[in-house]
C-alpha cells in the first residue's frame, strides 16, 4: 500500500491512501498542539485493533456475540533499551463459552497480521528520487536470478523471466504495482492480490502452485485487464477523454443511428445481429457506450476478426462490457499461449453453466488417477485435514471438454463451493480447479458460501450464474452430490505444444458450429487477446442490451452531478425519469451513473431511494418525503450518523404534516436527542434552507471527486500510451 505524507502546520501531518486519511501530531511537551495521535500511538493502536478483528471474525463465523468481549493492549518498555518492547494482549471473555472457543479465540489473535510483520522484522528501504509520482519502479519481488529458469506446463516462458517482463511493462506505462497480501493456507496453493498504489480500484488476483506461478498470474491478469479496458467498465472517462480524437482505441469506429434509431449499416454482421436481437427490439441508443456518454458522436465500435474467414466486424464497445465481463480476455508470452488460456477460460464458464443449470452429477476422480498428481493431492489431504471434506470432479463431460471440478463442503455452516478449472492438460485444469478454490480465501473465508438446493427454478435463475461467474458463491443444486454420475470418468488429454492446444480449442467450437470474433492487443508489450463466441461465452443475458443496459447512466450521470444547480423544474424532470425507469431503490448512485465516489461519504453510500428522498425535500413535497424516510428507515443499511439523521427527519416530517402538532413545541427536545447541529439540517431541510444535506456539491467535471480522477489518471497513462504508439 502507498502512503503519501503531506506536511501541516507545525508538527501536525497527514497521511494519504486508498480513500482515508490520517491525522498525526506531537504532544505539547514535544512542542506540537496535541490535536491528533503521535505516529507511534498509531502503531500501538494498529496492533490492538488488528488483534481485536482477528476475534470478531472468529466469533462472526460461529454466531458468537462480541457485546461481552473486551480486549486491551499494554506496551512494557525494556528500561534498558526502549525499541525492545513487550506488547501484552488481554482478552477478557464472557462466562459460558466454551473451552474450544476460548482457545479458538486466542489463535485467532495469535494470527493478527500486525503482530506476524513486526515479529518477522520488516526491512526498510530507505532512498531518495527525483519525484514520487512518477517513480513507476514495481514493488513487487525481488530481481530473479538469471540462472533461476522455472518452467511449468501452459507457460512458453519461464517464470521469473516471465515476471520480469511483464513488470517492465507496467513500470514503462507508469503504473506502481503493488502486493497488498498473500495467501498460502494449504501447500502448493499460493494467491495474492496486486493493484495500482495510485488507484487501488485496478486491482487482480493471481493463483497458483507455488508463488512465482501466482504471481505471474497475477501479472498477467493485470496487463489484459487494462489491455481490454476492464478496469474502467461502466466507468464515465470525463468530457476530455470523450472528445478526444478516439475514446478507447485508435482504431475504434464511430457509427452515426439510422432512421428511427434503427441499427446502422457496418455494426456487427448478420451471424451475430441473430444472436444479439432476436426480436428486433434492439436499437441503436442501447449501444452509446456509457464509458464516454458521448451521444452526438454515435456508437462506437472495436475492430474483431472473424475467425471463419479473417474478415473485421465492428461490435459496439457497449454490447461488450454489458454482456461479456472479463470472459474471453487473456495475456500470454505468446499469442498462441494467450489463445490457449482465454479460450480455456471460456469453456470453463460455459462447461460450468451447463452443470450447473441442467443439474449435472459429475464423476469422481479415482484415487489412483489422484495419486499421479501428488502435490495436488496433498493440498486436497490438508483441506479435509481442517474439516472439510473435497470432491475431485471430471468436468469434462465424457471427456468432450478440458474441464474439471473440485467442491468443497463445510459441515460448519452447511455450504458448498464448485470451483472449476480448464486448460487442455489434465494436471493443469485440476491444479488450476483448487488453486481457484482457495484463491485470496483464508479458512474463515470459507464460512461464506451458500447451502445446496433441490428449487431447480433459483438454481436456473441467470443470475444464479452471473453470481457463480463472479466470485462462484451462487447456488449449487443438491443433485450434483449425488453418487449416481449422469457421464463417465474419463482421464482426458487435450495437451501438445500451446499452438497445437490452440487450434485444438478452436476446433471443439467449430464442432459446436459456433462462430467466435479476435481483437488482438500488443501496445503494452505482451500479446492479449480478446475471444467473443455470440451464444456461448456471454455472462448476462442479450435481453440486457435492451431491459438492463449500463447505458441508463446517460439518462441521469449529468442531472445527479450538477445536482445542487438543478431547479425545480429539472429536479421534477430528475425524479419522474428515476420513477419511470421502474430501477431498484436500494441500487446505489456509485453502479447507477459509473462514478466512484469516496464510499465514506454521503454520496458513497447514497441510493436511488435516498436520492428521491432529497430530492422531494428540495422540492418541499413532504408527504412522499416522509413515506421516503419511513422507507429509508426501515431498509437502511447507511451510517449511524445518517440513520439519526432521517430519524430527527421522521420526527420533524410528521410534526409539520399534523394540524394539531407545533414544531417549537418539540424542538427543544429534539436537539437534546439528536444534537444542535443536526436538527439544524434537518429543520434548514424542510425549510428549503439547506439542499441535499451531506452531499457535496459536484459536477460533469468530476471536481472533487478524488477517487474517481485517480481512476481516470490510470485510464489516462494508457490513453497517451497509445496516443503514443498510433504516431
Amino acid at each position: 500500500m502507498e502512503i503519501k505524507v503531506n506536511y501541516l502546520d507545525n508538527l501536525r501531518l497527514e497521511a494519504l491512501f486508498d480513500d482515508f486519511k490520517v491525522i498525526s501530531d506531537q504532544p505539547i511537551r514535544y512542542k506540537g498542539d496535541g490535536s491528533a495521535p503521535g505516529p507511534f500511538d498509531y502503531f500501538l493502536a494498529s496492533s490492538a485493533l488488528c488483534a481485536a478483528y482477528f476475534v470478531k471474525v472468529y466469533c462472526n463465523t460461529r454466531d458468537i456475540p462480541t457485546d461481552n468481549i473486551r480486549l486491551s493492549q499494554n506496551n512494557i518498555v525494556d528500561p534498558e533499551n526502549r525499541y525492545k518492547q513487550i506488547f501484552r494482549i488481554q482478552v477478557e471473555l464472557p462466562e459460558g463459552l466454551s473451552d474450544k472457543d476460548r482457545q479458538g479465540i486466542l489463535r485467532a489473535i495469535d494470527r493478527c497480521t500486525v503482530k506476524k510483520v513486526v515479529q518477522a522484522g520488516p526491512d526498510f528501504q530507505i532512498e531518495t528520487v527525483e519525484s514520487i509520482d512518477e517513480d513507476a519502479q514495481a514493488l513487487l519481488m525481488a530481481v530473479p536470478d538469471p540462472a533461476q529458469q522455472t518452467w511449468i506446463e501452459g507457460k512458453d516462458l519461464p517464470l521469473e523471466q516471465t515476471i520480469a517482463n511483464m513488470t517492465a511493462m507496467l513500470a514503462d506505462l507508469g503504473m506502481k504495482i503493488e502486493i497488498a497480501s498473500w495467501r498460502n493456507i494449504v501447500p502448493h496453493v499460493w494467491s495474492l492480490h496486486i493493484r495500482d498504489a495510485a488507484s487501488p480500484m485496478c486491482f487482480t488476483n493471481g493463483k497458483g502452485a507455488t508463488k512465482e506461478s501466482a504471481l505471474c498470474s497475477a501479472l498477467g491478469e493485470f496487463i489484459e485487464r487494462l489491455s481490454c479496458n476492464f478496469f474502467y467498465n461502466d466507468q464515465f472517462f470525463g468530457p476530455e477523454i470523450a472528445n478526444s480524437t478516439f475514446v478507447h482505441y485508435p482504431n475504434e469506429k464511430w457509427f452515426q443511428p439510422g432512421p428511427d434509431d434503427a441499427l446502422p449499416d457496418g455494426l456487427l454482421d448478420d451471424y451475430c445481429r441473430d444472436i444479439y436481437d432476436p426480436d428486433g427490439e434492439l436499437r441503436a441508443s442501447n449501444l452509446i457506450d456509457t464509458n464516454s456518454g458521448n451521444s452526438e458522436r454515435g456508437i462506437v465500435a472495436l475492430p474483431f476478426e472473424r475467425r471463419s474467414d479473417g474478415d473485421t466486424v465492428y461490435f459496439p464497445s457497449n454490447l461488450i462490457e454489458n454482456l461479456y465481463l472479463s470472459n474471453g480476455m487473456s495475456a500470454g508470452n505468446t499469442l498462441q499461449e494467450a489463445q490457449v488460456q482465454c479460450l480455456s477460460e471460456i469453456f470453463e464458464r460455459a462447461v460450468k453453466r451447463q452443470i450447473i443449470e441442467e443439474e449435472i452429477t459429475l464423476p469422481d476422480v479415482p484415487q489412483s488417477v489422484l495419486e499421479q498428481y501428488p502435490a495436488i493431492l496433498e493440498g486436497v489431504q490438508a483441506l479435509e485435514a481442517q474439516g472439510f471434506p473435497v470432491l475431485v470432479k471430471d468436468a469434462s463431460l465424457g471427456g468432450q471438454y478440458p474441464v474439471m471440478c473440485v467442491t468443497l463442503m463445510n459441515p460448519r455452516t452447511g455450504g458448498v463451493f464448485a470451483s472449476f478449472g480448464a486448460h487442455p492438460s489434465f494436471e493443469v485444469a485440476l491444479e488450476r480447479s483448487l488453486t481457484e478454490l482457495l484463491q485470496g480465501r483464508s479458512f474463515e473465508g470459507l464460512n461464506d458460501f451458500m447451502a445446496p438446493t433441490f428449487n431447480s427454478l433459483a438454481v436456473t435463475e441467470p443470475n444464479n450464474f452471473v453470481e457463480h461467474f463472479i466470485d462462484s458463491s451462487g447456488l449449487i443444486s443438491w443433485r450434483f452430490f449425488s453418487s449416481k454420475a449422469d457421464v463417465d470418468f474419463v482421464h482426458w488429454n487435450f495437451a501438445g505444444s500451446t499452438e497445437e492446444e490452440a487450434a485444438t480449442l478452436f476446433g471443439l467450437l467449430e464442432e459446436q458450429d459456433l462462430e467466435c470474433y479476435m481483437a488482438v492487443h500488443t501496445d503494452l508489450g505482451a500479446p492479449v487477446c480478446r475471444i467473443l463466441v455470440p451464444g456461448y461465452s456471454e455472462v448476462y443475458p442479450v435481453e440486457d442490451l435492451v431491459w438492463d443496459n449500463t447505458n441508463k447512466a446517460l439518462l441521469f450521470r449529468e442531472d445527479i452531478l450538477n445536482l445542487h444547480s438543478l431547479n425545480k423544474r429539472q429536479l421534477t424532470a430528475l425524479l419522474d425519469r428515476l420513477e419511470e425507469s421502474q430501477l431498484d431503490e436500494h441500487m446505489d448512485i456509485i453502479t447507477l451513473i459509473g462514478i466512484e465516489f469516496d464510499e465514506n461519504t454521503v454520496w458513497g453510500q447514497l441510493t436511488i431511494l435516498e436520492l428521491k428522498l432529497l430530492i422531494h425535500l428540495a422540492l418541499g413535497d413532504h408527504d412522499a418525503a416522509l413515506e421516503h424516510v419511513e422507507m429509508f428507515l426501515q431498509y437502511n443499511d447507511n451510517t449511524v450518523e445518517r440513520g439519526r439523521f432521517y430519524q430527527a427527519m421522521q420526527a420533524v416530517l410528521t410534526i409539520l404534516l399534523d394540524d394539531e402538532l407545533a414544531l417549537d413545541d418539540y424542538l427543544h427536545n429534539l436537539t437534546r436527542m439528536f444534537g444542535q447541529e443536526t436538527m439544524d439540517a434537518v429543520v434548514g431541510c424542510t425549510e428549503g434552507t439547506v439542499r441535499f444535506y451531506g452531499l457535496t456539491p459536484t459536477n460533469m467535471q468530476l471536481d472533487g471527486l478524488e477517487k474517481h480522477q485517480r481512476l481516470i489518471e490510470s485510464y489516462k497513462k494508457l490513453h497517451a500510451h497509445r496516443a503514443a504508439r498510433a504516431g
